[in-house]
């Protein structure tokens, strides 16, 4: 043995009164050792052990530093002296024990502070030389307060803390040195690591007095939250067992009277004997009973068995085999149709056609129709008509604003709240198979990154995919075949060309003022005298005082306008017969008696005295509320020829303009004018309203003429309007809209109306009573308007 090696084996050697300068190290992997802590360490074969060996047989002492690196236990790499935290503690072994794996446990009671200078081997044992550290003790006024401090917080801390051993409490009575309390309280209370290593390195005590504080707060507002929470929890589990005791008893006290029954058995009952009265389909049958098993083995508290239960009360409640029997005769269909709506011939006789073909095959399927028109011309109300008529139940649900595809096809049931679609849910309302439904305002769906309830409307209104609905939440079939599809719409452009195809559309134009006063007269009055309480020899309305009331108080192609002056009426009445004593009898008969309870005209007819000056030409234009009446001015002021169009014009209308001017300026020999007034004329051509977008080319025949009788000073004949698309060559070609645009010329009161030639399949086709009283030009070119209108 080597002169070192033998002082270094004396130097382990404890000498009484000193301590020796050479220890043998032992790591700690998951423990941070402090002075007066008695703790169990693990050994492991190998290093480890020897070294323990060797420290029993030169003293029983070991110094004890925290590994700062993870080493797992079949890792070969050995924690090394450049892994340990430099700051341990000098600890005596006071026991081995020997485990049958071949591990050992020691028992170390730690002593004081050591710091590691260096390291004299690694291998076979683990072996350094060592400084003893000790306390820094400055008495003070402040280190007194700390102190006082301390033991305030360990008390609160002991009361906050039930799970504290009362040894500690005894203990911390007996400790008089601050140095000492402050590691008694790392070392037993819960601290955290990093926390314990900085009171581990810390040799100033007034220091780890004011740590240690800090530290002991956290713990005190841990241990008060943590107490809370059981006490939280504790009250919610007395509830439950407190709930759970008291159904025990119901249980038994119905076993006593012998009314015992299982929830879930009832429920199985009630469902059992559903599937027998609705005559549900056997793969309906087959998924309830599959569910009804699955409930069955769960308790009725748990999540799962309450989404199982609402899934089953869907599956049984919804008409699987009920239909109502269609009334299938057509003269009481017709007198329903016609005593519920005026005019609307073509939607009638449609209808009946429907129940014409179900009365000779009465296994055909349901039909789909599509109700196109401006709004208050009742498409709506028509759809009721229709339930009624056939003897079928009626529901409707608006398709406005709707963007989420799962309105339409259902919610997946692994979603909270998860519920069917709009039309399931109409089902399990109407209790029938077969009932007339209305999607209101099917050109109104939107969509969005959620979905496009347009296209998930392609398979329920598809007649080759419809009986075979699968609702994303019902998860299986349901035939929706027999139900009578009604959509409404006020324009087509907004509705998808594959949705579109599988309707059948059917246009409502707006009402002519006839129609309105019969309207009014069979229909609007009395539902109005009804509503304010009115009997009829309270109130009497002439049939010149309803047309005063169309013509002068509305100007609209449905009569909701003439609804709400109607009720306006009413009102007036009602107020009459509420305040005076005498009985009160109201004749609305002339103008004068209308202003009295409606007030002035809201609607001036200036049209005539409009277009009693050159460069005014009256035009017929289309809109989504029907057709208008539309004046088309032109000015002209000394410039360079510049063009200025005004109005919320279009593109497609703008160029437009530009043609009829072209045309003109190119033809102008023809209509007695020079191209050279053009060049020195600067023209503004405005078309009023112009608030209302406009757009479209059936207004350029009507441009044309404005510009022709600007230049050349002559007006155009009175009540006179037309509508066509004019091209370079001036040549006049179809426009849409006809039927929209003779009504509001009927409306305007025109006696004569220029259209294209190629639209006179479309004039012809038009009922009697609408033309009634129109004398219809039809022009091929531009030559065939202005013969009629200027006579140049």
């Amino acid at each position: 043995m080597s002169e070192e090696n033998e002082n270094i084996e004396n130097s382990l050697i404890p000498v009484e009164g000193k301590r020796p300068p050479h220890l043998f190290v032992l790591p700690l992997l998951n423990v941070v050792p402090l002075p007066g802590m008695v703790f169990p360490v693990a050994v492991r074969p190998g290093r480890p052990q020897i070294t323990v060996e060797r420290a029993l047989e030169q003293g029983e002492m070991v110094a004890l530093f925290f590994s700062e690196r993870e080493v797992s236990p079949d890792s070969k790499n050995a924690v090394g002296g450049k892994d340990l935290f430099p700051i341990g503690v000098f600890a005596k072994i006071i026991r081995r024990v020997k485990l049958p794996d071949g591990n050992w446990t020691v028992f170390v009671q730690c002593i004081q502070r050591v710091q590691l200078d260096k390291v004299i081997r690694e291998q076979p044992f683990f072996l350094g030389r060592v400084e003893y550290l000790h306390d820094k003790v400055k008495p003070s006024k402040k280190m007194d307060a700390l102190i006082r401090n301390v033991g305030n917080l360990v008390s609160a801390y002991i009361q906050s803390a039930e799970h504290l051993p009362d040894e500690i409490s005894m203990s911390l009575m007996n400790i008089q040195d601050p140095g000492a309390l402050t590691d008694f309280i790392g070392g037993n209370f819960p601290v955290p690591p990093d926390d314990r290593l900085d009171l581990l390195e810390t040799l100033d005590v007034t220091k780890r007095l004011e740590r240690i504080s800090i530290i002991l707060l956290k713990e005190i507002e841990l241990a008060k939250l943590g107490t809370q929470l059981n006490d939280d929890l504790s009250q919610k589990i007395e509830e439950r067992q407190k709930e759970y005791m008291l159904r025990e008893q119901i249980k038994l006290i119905r076993k006593e009277l012998g009314e015992e029954k299982d929830e879930r058995e009832e429920l199985r009952e009630k469902y059992e004997a559903k599937i027998a009265e609705l005559e549900i389909p056997e793969e309906v049958a087959e998924r309830i009973n599959h569910e009804m098993d699955r409930m069955s083995s769960m308790m009725p508290e748990a999540a799962e068995y309450h989404v199982i239960r609402t899934y089953l009360d869907w599956l049984t409640a919804l008409p699987w085999s009920q239909s109502t029997e269609d009334h299938l005769d057509l003269k009481a269909a017709r007198k329903i149709l016609d005593d519920e709506h005026y005019g609307l011939d073509d939607v009638k006789e449609r209808i009946l056609e429907f129940l014409a073909v179900r009365k000779i095959k009465p296994d055909s399927k349901g039909s789909i129709l599509c109700f196109v028109g401006p709004p208050g011309v009742g498409k709506t109300s028509l759809g009721r008509s229709i339930a009624h008529a056939m003897g079928r139940k009626f529901h409707r649900f608006s398709l406005g604003g709707m963007r989420d595809e799962a309105e339409i096809k259902g919610h997946r049931r692994t979603y909270i709240g998860a519920m069917p679609g709009k039309l399931i849910q109409s089902l399990k309302t109407v209790q029938v198979k077969n009932p007339v439904l209305v999607l209101d305002e099917i050109d109104k769906a939107g969509s969005d990154w959620r979905g496009d309830p347009s296209s998930a409307l392609l398979e329920v209104l598809d007649p080759e995919q419809n009986h075979n609905f699968l609702d994303h939440y019902l998860d299986v079939p349901f035939d929706l075949s027999e139900i009578f599809f009604v959509a409404t719409a006020n324009v087509m452009d907004t509705i998808p060309r594959p949705l579109l195809d599988r309707m059948e559309v059917i246009q409502i134009a707006g009402y002519l003022p006839e129609e309105k006063v019969e309207i009014a007269k069979r229909h609007l009055l009395p539902k109005q005298m009804e509503k304010h309480g009115l009997k009829k020899r309270q109130l009497s309305v002439s049939q010149t005082a309803l047309k005063i009331i169309v013509s002068h108080y509305t100007r609209e192609s449905g009569v909701r306008n003439l609804d709400r002056e109607l009720a306006r009426l009413c009102r007036k009445i009602a107020m009459a017969v509420a305040t005076s004593r005498r009985p009160v009898i109201a004749k609305v008969k002339a103008e004068a008696d209308v202003i009295k309870y409606l007030g002035a005209p809201k609607v001036s007819d200036d049209l005539l005295e409009r277009i009693k000056r050159p460069g005014v030409a009256v035009g017929l234009a289309w809109t989504p509320v029907g057709g208008d009446v539309l004046c088309i001015e032109t000015s002209r002021m000394m410039g360079k020829g510049k063009v200025q169009l005004t109005g919320q014009l279009g593109e497609v209308m703008s160029e437009s303009a530009h043609i009829a001017l072209s045309y003109v300026k190119s033809h102008a020999s023809q209509f007695n004018l020079t191209t050279e007034e053009f060049d020195k004329w600067d023209l503004h051509i405005h078309f009023p309203a112009g608030a209302v977008k406009k757009d479209g080319p059936s207004a350029g025949i009507t441009i044309a003429t404005a510009l022709i009788s600007l230049f050349s000073g002559k007006t155009i004949k009175p009540k006179l309007a037309m509508t066509g698309e004019i091209t370079l060559t001036g040549n006049v070609l179809a426009v849409g809209g006809l039927r929209e645009k003779v009504v509001a010329a009927r409306r305007q009161g025109i006696k004569t109306v220029i259209v294209p030639a190629a639209n006179r399949k479309d004039i012809e086709e038009l009922k009697p009573d609408l033309v009634k009283g129109l004398r219809f030009v039809y022009a091929k070119t531009y030559d065939d308007v202005c013969s009629e209108v200027l006579k140049l």
